[in-house]
């Protein structure tokens, strides 16, 4: 019998990759449940659906709904039966949390509970996924990248909304029994993403000939890095973790339940190699200006790294490099420019 994935937040970048990857690699039928805010657009489901046949788009099934309200009967019954359920809305917008935290807390923590309180009442319900991030740990020092068994050092309300989530992934597995799984993720990229981010805003400024603001240390001289991840990287990952066999696992500490892992990028960039890699892609030449990240973006990190150890150790880490990836996302993005201008 095929199984049934529930995706929150599926209208969203990440998780309608994953659901891409779902479609394309198991015969599951796959519940997009969204309140189509400010992140979710039904258009990238149908943009990304259109390379499917009919029958495969039928096993897609929409559910409106915004999490800050409980999951109720009703909407109960339009999700159906379920067997994994993979928790990606959120607000993740980091400025706009510094403005508006409890928007965030209402989202992240109250959002999280209402998925949680609904996967308990899920029978048998095989896996339940939290989509975290690397902002929990804050910003890494030079030299460091943290393990799933790091401490949280929040920088923002964004980040903190999202550890408070974490915390009640852990102590619904603690309670209740509920099989969750955490996934901390790093800056995630692709086809689709909203042209406020990094990587499209590059393309599209590399592309216009405009000036691309490159944030970093005081000096000016030094840029921010990360660790980006395409996100059908991330998506690969998913399925992975899905099938994963539980006694791989190493016992945590105390026998602490509710395994987390890191989803990490092949490798490490700073933001002004990256942004010369896009101009790079386009045969141009990268016109920028290095800003002070501290006066500009108060409750931004310059760095942020996690070790993708463990993930390796248990078979999962990216396959194609990311000048590859980039390359590949410039390219969609200028063939495809109605998701770059709008």
């Amino acid at each position: 019998m095929s199984r049934t994935c529930l995706v929150t937040g599926g209208a969203g970048f990440v998780a309608h990759h994953i659901i891409h990857h779902l479609l394309k690699n198991t015969d599951w039928n796959i519940v997009s449940l969204d309140r189509l805010d400010f992140s979710g657009n039904l258009n990238r489901l149908a943009d990304m659906m259109q390379e499917f046949d009919p029958e495969d788009r039928k096993r897609v099934k929409i559910v409106f709904h915004d999490l800050r309200a409980e999951i109720n009967p009703m909407v109960r019954r339009e999700i159906g039966d379920v067997n994994y359920i993979l928790h990606l809305a959120a607000g993740s917008h980091v400025d706009r949390s510094i403005d508006y935290p409890m928007e965030f807390v209402m989202d992240n923590v109250v959002g999280t509970c209402n998925a949680l309180n609904y996967a308990r009442e899920v029978p048998n319900l095989e896996r339940f996924i939290y989509f975290s991030t690397d902002e929990v740990f804050g910003a890494a020092p030079e030299g460091v990248d943290y393990d799933e068994r790091a401490r949280y050092n929040s920088t923002n309300p964004y980040s903190a909304s999202k550890a408070g989530g974490e915390e009640l992934a852990v102590a619904f597995e603690n309670t209740y029994g509920l099989p969750v799984y955490i996934t901390h993720t790093m800056n995630v990229f692709g086809e689709r993403q909203h042209p406020e981010k990094y990587i499209p805003m590059c393309i599209r400024k590399v592309a216009d000939n405009d000036i691309v603001t490159v944030h970093s240390d005081e000096t000016r001289t030094k840029a921010g890095s990360r660790h980006y991840i395409h996100a059908a990287d991330v998506a690969e990952a998913m399925l992975f973790l899905l099938n994963l066999d539980d006694t791989k696992l190493k016992r945590d500490y105390g026998d602490a339940k509710c395994p987390k892992f890191n989803l990490v990028g092949k490798e490490e960039i700073d933001n002004l190699s990256l942004a010369k890699m896009i101009a790079e892609a386009q045969d141009k030449e990268l016109n920028y200006n290095m800003v002070d990240f501290h006066s500009s973006r108060p409750g931004h990190d310059l760095r942020y790294s996690l070790s993708g150890d463990y993930m390796r150790e248990l078979g999962w880490e990216p396959k194609i490099s990311l000048t590859q990836r980039i390359s590949e996302v410039v390219k969609w993005t200028l063939e495809n420019e109605r998701w770059l201008r709008c």
